[in-house]
Formats: C-alpha cells, sequence, structure tokens
C-alpha cells in the first residue's frame, strides 16, 4: 500500500487488493496492519471493499477524524471509480438511483423505490473485444452501491462473483480520485491503477477515455 499523500493530519493510501478494513477472524484488517506499520492510530474517515483499491483517507488525529468524517456524511466529497466489465450494459451512460435493500448473504440489491436512494453517475466505452470501460461518480455512499449498480446495468464487474461477475485475477473496482476539503485546502489526488492484469494493461487507455469525458470532482 503506497502512501499518496503524507499530512500532519491525514494520509491518502492506495489501497490494495484482497485486505478488509478491518479484522476478521484471525487476519488483521488494512487500518491496524498500517497502524502498527507507521507506528501511530489511524482513523478511517471511510472504506473500501476487500476487492477495491484505490484513494482511501485516514486521519491521524480524532479531531481530524471528525472534521473529514462529516464531509463525507453530508455528501461533500467528490470521488470517481473506474471499473472493468465484459458485458455489454443496458445503456452507454447515464444515472443509476434507486434503494438499496438487503438481499441474501449479505449482498445487496436495487429497488425501484426512491425513499433513501444511492445514485450514481457514469460513462462507459469499448476498450477492445469483449473488455468495458466504465468511469463512475457515486453522490452517495451506500454499501456495495458500485457493484449493485453496474449489476443492474447488465455489466457486473469483472470479478465480482458476488454480484455475478465472471472470475477473473481480482475486482476490478478503483477509487481513482478522490477530492475533499480541509481546512480551507481543496485536496485532489489521483491513485494509479497499480494491481489487476487487465488494469496494468489496458489502464492507461481507460484513465485517458476518462479524462476525456470532462468528468470533474
Amino acid at each position: 500500500m503506497d502512501i499518496l499523500l503524507a499530512h500532519r493530519d491525514y494520509y491518502v493510501i492506495n489501497k490494495a487488493a484482497g485486505i478488509g478494513m478491518h479484522q476478521e477472524g484471525d487476519a488483521p484488517g488494512l487500518v491496524r496492519l498500517l497502524s502498527e506499520t507507521l507506528g501511530e492510530p489511524l482513523y478511517p474517515v471511510h472504506r473500501l471493499d476487500k476487492m477495491t483499491t484505490g484513494a482511501l483517507l485516514l486521519a491521524r488525529t480524532p479531531a481530524a477524524n471528525r472534521e473529514l468524517s462529516v464531509q463525507f456524511a453530508e455528501r461533500k466529497t467528490r470521488k470517481l471509480y473506474l471499473a472493468l466489465s465484459d458485458r455489454k450494459p443496458v445503456k452507454k451512460q447515464g444515472l443509476v438511483r434507486g434503494d438499496m435493500e438487503k438481499a441474501r448473504g449479505g449482498s445487496w440489491k436495487l429497488a425501484r423505490s426512491q425513499s433513501n436512494p444511492a445514485s450514481t453517475r457514469f460513462h462507459s466505452c469499448l476498450l477492445g473485444e469483449g473488455l468495458r470501460g466504465f468511469v463512475l461518480q457515486p453522490y452517495t455512499g451506500k454499501t456495495h452501491q458500485l457493484r449493485v449498480a453496474l449489476k443492474s446495468l447488465g455489466s457486473p464487474i469483472l470479478g465480482d462473483e458476488r454480484y455475478g461477475g465472471t472470475p477473473a485475477d481480482r475486482g476490478y473496482l478503483h477509487a481513482w480520485r478522490l477530492g475533499f476539503d480541509y481546512r480551507g485546502e481543496a485536496v485532489e489526488v489521483r491513485a494509479p491503477l497499480a494491481e489487476g492484469r487487465l488494469f496494468l494493461d489496458r489502464g492507461e487507455a481507460l484513465e485517458h477515455w476518462a479524462w476525456s469525458q470532462m468528468v470533474t470532482l
């Protein structure tokens, strides 16, 4: 896990795939491992799924954690994700919006109701034969929101077997860009695509296309 930005009050790291935020059974989680490595207590301001890589914000003090967490709670942070699928979506771009309901085995599903909806803007492109790229902009922060959104479009994330994705060397979802404000300063961090054969092979083309969409934080 590379440190992308070190501030006296927080870190932004490039989270690795395959590690959860917190301890699972006897396996320590990312927060504990990183706290022990850096020799200081860390406070996760938000979370990324175990399969998801990319920009993750960790506060170094309780005060910074409180201040930054408010931005996530009030949806003032700015986030863009990149994803891959081997299936064509029902539409090329648009907005996925609906309530999230619990399904079996810890999964979630998208409902038609709109009482407290998850909301995700998406754009997609063809990266090659049988490979689709997505740039995703979540306006809310629901559990498994992006994974469920792509499943609802008929394009489950490659490697995301929980939601019907084709098996792969990893789940191809990456927190690409993160923007937030801290004490009067606007901060934006980009996390490089560093894991996964297809991200390494097609990542440059995917990022170039994503920038061309003029999707801004």
